[in-house]
């Protein structure tokens, strides 16, 4: 599906160190410890241990609220955890300044839920944005790229098409060719596959991985389609109630006996995870006198 990119012969001149492409490397490219994180004093994450390793497709999975965006928004250094660590390549970018903050983020991609594109800018102009704002390339360095990121995705020819001329699905997969416009070493995926009809759901989860395998990446997805999120991932790993219960291979997920992992892979509506979030006594609330209605 994907030619050939000549991507490492630009590397060089754009300022990027190419990536490892020995997924055998035994340290892990991101090293969560004991990480503790929440909002407005509600915790959200509590001890979690995460490694992510070169070369594989991780995948998020677990219940609405339960921390799968936030270990994104740790690992790009959005928000730093309230105890613990964040290791990217070795390095703890939580104590990182903005100057070298914004360099280790120019080794990973983004592609945030429902792409996020540019409004007033073109298809085009959207995937040249990363290059033009942090490099130095000339402008006939830049077309090229983008066309090439472009035809790796399928659309170069929607190149000066505006993102309300696209679908949604396009426009998804414009944005996957605007993450991978620098060459990242880690790409983040929030929830690719929301609101995709089938066949685009099916072409932005084969890119996913086709891209991963071809380009040298490591992935991270927060999905909820298990399907398709099953189907291209390595490593497997479930967040419930803020904690890390469950995690391996698509088929040890699917074979668990884990009641969390039973309910959440079989759709079922009863069992251990949380219904209700924390809150205070209903009599509280509703104000009843001596516990009566």
């Amino acid at each position: 599906m994907i030619g050939p990119f000549g991507l490492t012969a630009c590397m060089s001149y754009i300022g990027i160190s190419p990536s490892s492409l020995d997924s055998s490397s035994r340290a892990p490219l991101i090293d969560v410890r004991a990480v503790e994180c929440g909002y407005a004093g509600r915790t959200i994450l509590e001890g979690v241990n995460l490694q992510v390793h070169r070369g594989q497709v991780v995948a998020l999975i677990g219940s609405s609220g339960g921390g799968k965006t936030t270990l994104l928004r740790l690992m790009s250094r959005q928000i730093r955890p309230t105890r613990g660590t964040v290791l990217f390549d070795g390095q703890d970018i939580g104590v990182l300044d903005a100057r070298d903050i914004y360099a280790v983020r120019r080794r990973m991609g983004m592609l945030f839920q429902f792409g996020a594109l540019f409004t007033d800018l073109s298809v085009f102009e959207n995937v040249a944005f990363p290059l033009r704002e942090h490099t130095r390339l000339p402008e006939s360095m830049i077309r090229d790229l983008v066309l090439m990121k472009l035809n790796a995705v399928g659309l170069r020819g929607a190149r000066d098409l505006m993102p309300a001329e696209i679908s949604g699905g396009m426009a998804r997969r414009v944005a996957l060719a605007r993450a991978i416009a620098l060459d990242p070493e880690l790409v983040l995926y929030d929830e690719p596959f929301a609101g995709l009809d089938p066949i685009s759901l099916g072409v932005a989860a084969r890119l996913i991985r086709d891209l991963n395998d071809a380009l040298g990446l490591t992935s991270v997805v927060v999905s909820h389609d298990l399907h398709e999120t099953f189907a291209i991932a390595d490593h497997v790993v479930m967040v419930a109630n803020g904690r890390i219960v469950a995690q391996g291979s698509p088929d040890e997920l699917r074979n668990s006996t884990d009641p969390l992992v039973v309910q959440f892979v079989g759709a079922q509506a009863d069992g251990p995870v949380r219904f209700h979030m924390a809150a205070p006594d209903v009599a509280h609330d509703f104000g009843f006198a001596g516990g009566q209605a």
